[in-house]
């Protein structure tokens, strides 16, 4: 039996016209396995959620993940790197210089939808940034929450003046926050952080989770996720809820907090030669923690061996929710001297961690069927013991981080503005270390007011999808302003402290509802 020619898709990719197979797959496929091209992420492996893969089709702003490519056949479609040369520079430039781009993996798809945007004539400055939040709906970014991406837009629109910045402290500060080392350029918001999906042999096989313990391999990763059998995440609909109970006792103030997800946007991702060292997952991001017991890395190095070439690996964003570590719950309660009880699902190192803030609490470990916690994440545990002791006070303190020695005061206005006030010694970079800043008081009022995963009795989360953890979306952000105060002592990890102040400050605005996520609102 003889076949025709196998049917191809022409089309037009960052002005020049291309041609490729008919396999029937969605564009970012198109774009990333059979073009190569890098810029266009995928942060929801794909689910249409995180905005990552953002490009234009025809000018207009296009989910690249869920949109068959055979949809947009004839048609001209433009990445970051598409861009003219001078406007892919001013907003690369822009958010530089403001601190818009951390990692950088979210903000090429955010440079390709506020550039639809700023096409389509919408206000400049100020005046456009409701337009420009509405915009961001269709994104996620954990790292810089928010307000410094309506800064970069700002200077793009010519609202504010154009600033091209060199910082030799940056690069270190980033390294500092992050908890790994990061460049700080104008090249990163374009998506250049290195990221191991992005670095790996054009060669390479790929493989998944099989959703059976094992991998499943394939020579793309279309053919991986068919043999693996994927199937999409789901969002459910049952709430978010605290799994332990209080202990008994008179208590001035009670918290309660569920199952939270670490949400950071690059998935779990490495790749390995044969005989060779497996590319690191965390690349030019941190994670917030959450992958230093990532398995992509031995994963890829075992089946490099096994197969004789090249094999990247990736983990879906199911995988990641059901297998990555979440914030331990806790169940606790104080009294204004600082003395009282806390409960938290038996974690390796937070007992240790809530002593360090909080030696008066009499910590009880419990077991807890569940997904898998991790005390490595952001300020786990001591930052709990913080937001407690202080509503048993009912008022908030400085709060100086137990590893840095930062120290990070917060209040929210009558008017919802957060405000804070950070000391992190040498300063090195005030852009980087406000940014870090910003983002982390970002967290902390998502983690209080909506952040949490459904687990059921029998461990299993139901909360599959990159939208269902609960961020705070740039509409909800309050104005966030950080005052960086120069010290003389060594540069230290400031975010972190900030977290916690921010965390405790809203808790109080809020009136310490005890369970968490609250519900409360910002804006």
């Amino acid at each position: 039996m003889t076949t025709g020619p196998r049917p191809t898709l022409q089309l037009e990719v960052d002005g020049q016209q291309v041609e490729v197979a008919d396999r029937g797959v969605s564009l970012l496929d198109v774009l990333r396995e059979d073009l190569g091209l890098r810029s266009p992420k995928d942060g929801c492996s794909p689910q249409g959620q995180c905005g990552c893969c953002t490009v234009l089709v025809d000018g207009q702003p296009r989910v690249a993940c869920v949109t068959p490519a055979r949809r947009v056949a004839g048609r001209a479609v433009t990445t970051v790197d598409g861009l003219d040369e001078p406007l892919r520079s001013r907003w690369a430039d822009a958010l530089c210089a403001t601190g818009g781009s951390q990692c950088g993996f979210c903000t090429p798809g955010i440079v390709c939808r506020l550039e639809g945007l700023r096409a389509t004539g919408a206000a400049a400055g100020p005046e456009g940034h409701a337009a420009v939040e509405h915009a961001l709906l269709a994104h996620l970014c954990r790292c810089t929450g928010w307000r410094t991406i309506l800064d970069a837009w700002d200077i793009v629109t010519g609202a504010a003046p154009v600033a091209v910045r060199t910082s030799v402290g940056a690069a270190a500060r980033a390294a500092l926050e992050g908890g790994t080392p990061q460049a700080v350029e104008p090249a990163i918001a374009l998506g250049r952080g290195g990221f191991a999906d992005d670095t790996a042999p054009a060669d390479a096989l790929v493989a998944v989770l099989d959703g059976r313990g094992d991998w499943a391999v394939g020579a793309s990763l279309a053919e991986a996720r068919a043999i693996a059998g994927k199937v999409q995440g789901r969002r459910t609909t049952v709430d978010a809820t605290p799994p332990l109970e209080v202990p008994p006792g008179e208590w001035a103030a009670t918290l309660r907090t569920s199952w939270v997800e670490p949400a950071y946007l690059e998935p779990d991702a490495s790749w390995c030669e044969p005989g060779a060292e497996p590319h690191t997952p965390l690349a030019n991001g941190g994670a917030f923690g959450g992958k230093e017991a990532s398995v992509v890395a031995a994963a890829a190095r075992t089946l490099a061996d096994r197969h004789g070439r090249p094999v990247r690996v990736l983990l879906g964003r199911e995988d990641i929710v059901r297998f990555g570590p979440k914030r331990p719950p806790v169940a606790a309660g104080a009294r204004p001297d600082g003395s009282g009880a806390l409960r938290v699902v038996r974690t390796p190192g937070v007992a240790e961690a809530i002593a360090s803030v909080a030696p008066s609490l009499v910590v009880e470990e419990v077991d807890r069927i569940g997904p898998p916690t991790s005390a490595s994440l952001r300020a786990a545990g001591w930052a709990e013991a913080v937001v407690l002791l202080a509503g048993a006070r009912g008022s908030a303190a400085p709060v100086v981080d137990p590893h840095s020695g930062a120290v990070a005061e917060a209040e929210i206005t009558a008017s919802g503005e957060v405000r804070v006030r950070v000391r992190a010694g040498d300063v090195l970079d005030e852009v980087v270390l406000r940014s870090y800043c910003t983002g982390a008081a970002h967290m902390a009022l998502s983690w209080m007011s909506s952040e949490g995963i459904a687990v059921d009795d029998a461990g299993e989360v139901h909360d599959l999808t990159i939208r269902s953890f609960g961020v705070l979306r740039a509409v909800d952000t309050p104005a966030i302003s950080v005052e960086v105060e120069r010290g003389d002592g060594p540069p230290v990890r400031g975010s972190d402290a900030v977290f916690a102040a921010v965390a405790a400050a809203a808790w109080l605005h809020e009136g310490c509802t005890p369970d968490w996520p609250t519900g409360a609102r910002w804006r």
